[in-house]
């Protein structure tokens, strides 16, 4: 019995203490380490020390490290992002003051009488209207944010018609006559009328500053929704725009550009709790798809 009373003594010893060395100690520092990184999150020190087990306490560990890496990363991105953005709005505020100068001053060279002169001018205007357009779009997009959407049932065909009265072509600052509206009319969407009429002036007028002649409208019912096409005939995207697509100042098709017009689609048709994605671009155009979900689409079904 003395001798059974030991043994049990001494195994209850060596479970304890291999449950305390191989799960309770382990599962303590992902617990202290989860707690700490939620307190301070940009904290380096906090990091979890990953080991090399092949159990689920091991793939834990490893994939937490990832996790607060990715995350205390992402964070620090963010911090600089929102200080360069305030400098860059600051930035921009002056600049835009001294451009608004040269534009006062530009204004007098078309009544000078030098041939030099008429021929610069036009190239010094374009650059100026460029610049001012430039600065806008940054201070717009770092102050602007997307409101919910007011939903309201919308014929989309009529909505597109609405947008080719809106449209213009920035070269030729007249109404875009290469708008097409191929929508039939019994399609509706759920959304915000004003906000999805941006979407597709975003990206109607980015088709025409590239090249674009024609911009052509198509869309589809589906079971839970529609699907939008938008098809232009211009130039098609470098590889460069294509693999920046919705990265801002990073993602434009053209020079001068921001990219934030697909940015704001992007954020728009995620606020719709649709998306919106490129399906081809080459030399003889682009299509993007815009997916739309209906709120309703479950109710209407099941009537």
């Amino acid at each position: 019995m003395q001798l059974s009373i030991l043994i049990s003594l001494v195994t209850a010893g060596l479970v304890y203490i291999s449950l305390q060395w191989l799960m309770v100690r382990p599962m303590r520092r992902i617990t202290e380490s989860v707690i700490h990184f939620r307190a301070n999150p940009e904290d380096d020190s906090r990091t979890i020390q990953a080991t090399d087990r092949a159990d689920e306490i091991g793939l834990v560990q490893r994939e937490l490290a990832v996790m607060q890496n990715d995350i205390r990363t992402a964070l620090k991105q963010k911090s600089r992002l929102a200080t360069l953005g305030a400098a860059v709005a600051k930035i921009n505020q002056d600049l835009r003051n001294s451009l608004s100068t040269a534009v006062l001053v530009s204004d007098r060279l078309p009544d000078i009488d030098d041939p030099e002169v008429k021929k610069v001018t036009p190239r010094l205007f374009t650059a100026i209207d460029r610049a001012v357009k430039l600065c806008s779009q940054t201070l717009n997009y770092v102050h602007d944010t997307i409101p919910p959407p007011r939903w309201a049932r919308l014929r989309l065909s009529d909505l597109v018609e609405d947008v080719g009265l809106n449209i213009r072509s920035a070269d030729e600052g007249e109404h875009a006559a290469g708008w097409r509206n191929d929508v039939p009319r019994d399609i509706e969407i759920d959304g915000d009328r004003d906000q999805l009429l941006r979407v597709l002036l975003n990206l109607g007028e980015n088709a025409f500053q590239v090249g674009a002649k024609t911009v052509r409208i198509s869309a589809e019912q589906t079971s839970d929704g529609a699907r939008i096409s938008i098809i232009d005939d211009g130039p098609g995207m470098t590889d460069k725009a294509r693999k920046n697509l919705f990265q801002p100042f990073a993602g434009s098709a053209r020079d001068g550009g921001t990219g934030l017009g697909l940015i704001i689609a992007k954020d728009i048709l995620k606020a719709h709790g649709g998306e919106i994605t490129l399906a081809d671009s080459g030399i003889d155009g682009t299509t993007f798809l815009l997916e739309l979900k209906d709120r309703g689409a479950p109710a209407r079904a099941a009537e």
